[in-house]
């Protein structure tokens, strides 16, 4: 037997493997967003798959987790990219990256919320990380142009940047602003801590 004749059986088994693992995240995430503790059983039921596959493709519970932060952060990550945050001038890219970033922030927040309880330090970094570095070109042609502030130092910028997302996030899950209202608070709020 040749071995071409064993490649339509080892495709198979890793397509399956891939729908099982997207299912498998697309469980946890449900879970986590709705609040629920994410448990193997729960990931497992609500994916459909049995608890040996979920243990076969992440063999932790923090390893399940971290792979849903990654996730949404890669996708995150993607939507900046697709927000062309170096075209036009600085201040109308800080208002697409607002647009884009509410957007994800609103979709997962709960997600972003259970997960960063239950993340390590250097996995939170990580995340961050794929996010800091597109913010972080945005504010250095801001800064070249003079249109952003350079009297404080970038990293700060970044994570005053992070810090008010995830504040205005709190307050519309505290009820004390409407979501739909967040885009219009964020975009001069922004604008103000990165002009100056």
């Amino acid at each position: 037997m040749s071995p071409d004749a064993d490649a339509p059986t080892t495709d198979h088994r890793r397509a399956t493997a891939e729908r099982n693992v997207e299912r498998i995240l697309d469980a946890a995430a449900a879970l986590l967003a709705r609040g629920a503790a994410a448990s193997t059983t729960a990931v497992a039921t609500e994916a459909g798959v049995s608890r040996p596959t979920v243990y076969a493709h992440f063999p932790t519970r923090e390893a399940l987790v971290e792979a849903v932060a990654e996730r949404a952060i890669h996708r995150a990550a993607a939507a900046l990219a697709d927000a062309h945050l170096d075209e036009g001038s600085p201040l109308d890219a800080l208002d697409r990256l607002v647009d884009v970033a509410w957007d994800h922030l609103d979709r997962g927040g709960a997600i972003a919320r259970a997960v960063s309880d239950q993340l390590t330090t250097g996995a939170r970094a990580r995340a961050h990380t794929a996010l800091r570095g597109p913010i972080g070109e945005l504010l250095a042609r801001g800064q070249a142009t003079g249109a952003f502030r350079t009297d404080l130092p970038t990293p700060w910028l970044i994570s005053s940047y992070f810090a008010l997302m995830h504040a205005c996030g709190e307050e519309v899950r505290a009820g004390t602003l409407d979501a739909a209202d967040a885009v219009s608070v964020l975009r001069p709020t922004l604008r103000a801590v990165f002009t100056g």
